[in-house]
């Protein structure tokens, strides 16, 4: 036995628990356990977690903010032109340094496994997916990286992109990314999901878009990439964030939609808090929340997550990333507050998540991957309520990551210790 978590909380279990680990995986969970390892740690009653998950990470741009010229609009068109700006530029050496600092903050607030969108195209080629390549060589044994192919400047209006995102691919990228509401005409936006899904099963690839980032309720590429899941078997292997649109949707299509995706097994991202600051932005009061439509989504059986998306670049100026803050923005924006319903905001950035990243040894319980967060709180309302420190971040058995703070309210006049 090489480690031992003692006294640790588990969501739904009454009685305080004992974890023990063996060669990175979890050997059993059980009250009182007898035995000793080389390495004991007392969760003194504190939250044990799965590691979290964050599957929408644009680690390729993450901390341009720190040099790059104000996003006066707010708007993603400007955003896209600010990062343009910089992607003629990029250095494979340089986008590692900064995914690498993200990833460490990751780590260090209990996220075990990301998945890093690389921007490919014609402006900046394959330099970002080649930074983030380095980047996930680099955080060997401290997370689990993957790569998503992403043509961030669309494919039928970005001649190249197709061949480029190919070669990515060829070169290690993980996932085939999309963006296809981003095309000019509807017919470009199938067209775009067809040749995604056709790289996804040349190379047996799960498939991750941006689908219906808009106000617009004409935007409704949701709906054909649903249907063109189903069509090619690739059912519970595609991942469509933000479908921002579908709350501008009247109510009988937004249902009919909806259907389709749970029929599909198509998992829903919704980065609530990248969708309150970039959403709706030419609205008159009162603004839209500009997120999908998560509680029917949920009441139909849709797997739904949230992520972190963006760390202070033209798109967002704020971010830790921190997964469990992700959630309690969550819990806000889709007004999930009921005890419930805050379990559910936990999952999104858990259990669902691992379940669209098929991840199939994730969990608490003897045979899984040994990927654990000891979160300073003794409930998941607590955790979300306080945004406390994650005592210790387990990575296959190796503790990788661990924070202590010291509090003391110090009344006037009071005797100081030590």
């Amino acid at each position: 036995m090489d480690l031992v978590i003692r006294n640790a909380r588990l969501r739904g279990e009454k009685e305080l628990v004992d974890i023990t680990v063996t060669r990175g995986r979890i050997e059993s969970v059980g009250p009182r356990l007898a035995g000793t390892a080389r390495e004991d740690i007392d969760a003194g009653g504190c939250l044990v977690s799965p590691g979290f998950v964050n599957l929408h990470l644009h680690a390729d741009k993450s901390l341009l903010g720190e040099r790059m010229r104000p996003n006066v609009s707010g708007t993603l068109p400007e955003a896209i032109e600010i990062t343009n700006e910089f992607k003629r530029a990029y250095e494979p050496e340089e986008v590692a340094r900064r995914a690498g600092r993200v990833l460490e903050a990751g780590v260090q607030n209990g996220t075990t496994f990301f998945r890093l969108f690389a921007d490919v195209g014609t402006i900046g080629g394959l330099r970002a997916a080649q930074g983030l390549l380095l980047a996930r060589e680099q955080f060997q044994g401290l997370c689990q990286v993957q790569v998503v192919a992403f043509p961030q400047e669309g494919i039928l209006r970005d001649p190249g992109a197709a061949d480029l995102l190919e070669e990515a691919l060829k070169q290690g990228c993980d996932v085939v990314g999309g963006l296809p509401w981003y095309e000019y005409t509807d017919a470009d936006a199938r067209e775009h999901i067809d040749i995604c899904l056709q790289l996804a099963q040349r190379h047996d690839l799960d498939v991750h878009m941006l689908v219906d980032d808009t106000d617009d309720p004409n935007s409704r590429s949701l709906e054909y990439l649903a249907w063109k899941t189903m069509r090619e078997g690739w059912e519970g292997r595609v991942t469509a964030s933000h479908c921002g649109a579908m709350a501008a949707y009247n109510d009988v299509y937004a249902a009919k939609v909806i259907d389709m995706v749970a029929t599909a097994r198509i998992t829903i991202s919704v980065n609530a808090h990248i969708n309150l600051v970039c959403s709706a932005r030419t609205d008159r009061e009162p603004r839209r929340r500009g997120i999908a439509r998560v509680k029917e989504l949920l009441a139909r059986g849709v797997n739904v997550i949230s992520s972190q998306d963006d760390v202070n670049d033209p798109y967002y100026p704020f971010g830790k990333p921190d997964q469990l803050e992700v959630a309690l923005m969550m819990a806000h924006t889709a007004q999930l507050t009921l005890p419930h319903e805050l379990e559910q905001v936990f999952d999104m950035v858990t259990t669902n998540a691992a379940r669209a990243a098929r991840l199939d040894d994730y969990g608490i319980a003897p045979g899984r991957r040994a990927d654990l967060v000891v979160i300073d709180a003794p409930s998941v309302h607590e955790a979300l309520r306080t945004q406390p420190p994650r005592r210790h971040v387990l990575k296959d058995g190796q503790e990788v990551a661990r924070a202590t703070l010291a509090r003391e309210l110090r009344r006037p006049g009071a005797p100081r210790r030590g």
